[in-house]
This record gives C-alpha cells, structure tokens and sequence, in this order.
C-alpha cells in the first residue's frame, strides 16, 4: 500500500501520469448540490448525471452505503461517486459521515485501481 500524499490544488486536475481516479463522497438520498461536487460537475456533466440515475434506480441496482459509481470521464480520468454519508444534516444519529461505508467503498476503489493500473485522487473527506 503506497502512503497518502497531500497536495493543495484543484483536485478535479489531478496531477500524475497514467489513468487517474477522483474519488469523492456523495450521500445516500440522491441529493448532488454542494460541496465537491460542484466542481465536478463544471468540468464534467455525466458524473452528476449517472450519480442520480444511480439513485434513481436504486431498486434495481447496488446503491447503497459503501458502494461505488467509476464514471469514465476523460480517456484517463475517471470520477469514482463514493456513497459515504447518510442523509445530508447533522441529526440525533450524528453527522451524515459514515467512515465504515467510506472504508468499505475505498477497499473497492482499490481493487478498481488495481485493475485499472491506476492512482487515485481526492479531496479531503468529513470535514
């Protein structure tokens, strides 16, 4: 396993060679609004977009705390939609932030980027 290494920058332009992975955590009620996700989605439209048909068709689909979307956005940058946060408020459960189902998404992610010869990139998380 190769150690975290901070960067300051814009983490939509991830700075390596190769293919590149942009990690980002989204919640588990569809809701695409604040945050990262506003970067992302001005340089790119189709991670917001199979993010919510993700959602849209959970029934039939995997999502759900821990699970992951890869949306191939570029030919070597894909964006990795984490779902890792329940709900959007901070409520009588505690804050939204799941880390068991960002852990669990991550060891996924890993696995991916394996396959895919690939580093990945992200912004920093629960804050």
């Amino acid at each position: 396993m190769k150690a975290i290494q901070y960067l300051k920058g814009d983490a939509t332009a991830p700075q390596a060679k190769g293919i590149k992975i942009i990690a980002h955590i989204c919640n588990d009620i569809g809701g695409w609004g604040k945050g990262f996700v506003l970067a992302v989605s001005k340089r790119w439209e189709t991670p917001e977009k199979e993010y919510r048909n993700w959602h849209r068709f959970r029934n039939k689909n995997n999502f759900a705390l821990g699970e992951i979307q890869l949306v191939q956005v570029e030919k070597y940058i894909y964006v990795a939609n984490i779902i890792g946060q329940k709900g959007i408020k901070t409520g009588s459960n505690g804050v939204p932030v799941r880390y068991d189902a960002i852990e669990k998404a991550l060891e996924r992610l890993s696995n991916e980027a394996l396959q895919l010869n690939a580093s990945i990139h992200m912004p920093r998380i629960g804050c």
